[in-house]
């Protein structure tokens, strides 16, 4: 019967885990120390976008979309069904200038497309934002509906009347 040494007899895993230890512990002596890892500093969000800011901020400007085209408003309930509905997306600068606009959503009538992209434009400038809602190039994105009958006048989500019930 063959004879086999201490070192052939021991597992592999294990030879390798002493070897470690070995080396770990032989090195006691030395002095150093481990420093754990930093945590990576707080990340501090730009400030706290108080949601009834954001909301005072954007009845402002409805109203002011409002005031400079009366004749485009419709007054009373919107229809039940709508004619057309356009979301627009549009950037307001720090001094209230529209500095990019467009259809976000819309069910392809150009018509109210048209109206609502023009209607944004008359009322620039718009009320200026609060600091506290502008990004770091200071400007703030919003978005807002434009409901429209089938007389091509329109309501805008943020003042809108609720809708007929019926289709008379």
């Amino acid at each position: 019967m063959p004879t086999l040494s201490l070192h052939s007899r021991v597992n592999p895993a294990i030879r390798r885990a002493a070897a470690l230890a070995l080396a770990l512990f032989g090195t006691a002596a030395c002095n150093f120390t481990i420093t754990p890892p930093q945590r990576p500093a707080a990340v501090v969000p730009p400030a706290a976008i108080n949601s009834a800011t954001l909301d005072q901020y954007r009845s402002a400007v409805a109203q002011r979309i409002v005031e400079r085209n009366p004749s485009y408003v419709l007054r009373g309930n919107p229809q039940a069904m709508l004619r057309s509905l356009v979301v627009v997306s549009f950037v307001v600068d720090r001094d209230g200038q529209i500095v990019a606009s467009s259809v976000y959503r819309t069910n392809g009538d150009d018509e109210a497309e048209s109206t609502a992209l023009a209607t944004l434009r008359r009322s620039a400038p718009l009320p200026l934002p609060p600091a506290k809602l502008l990004n770091t190039k200071g400007q703030v994105e919003l978005f807002e509906d434009w409901l429209f009958n089938d007389n091509g006048k329109f309501q805008l989500r943020t003042f809108a009347s609720p809708q007929a019930q019926t289709l008379d």
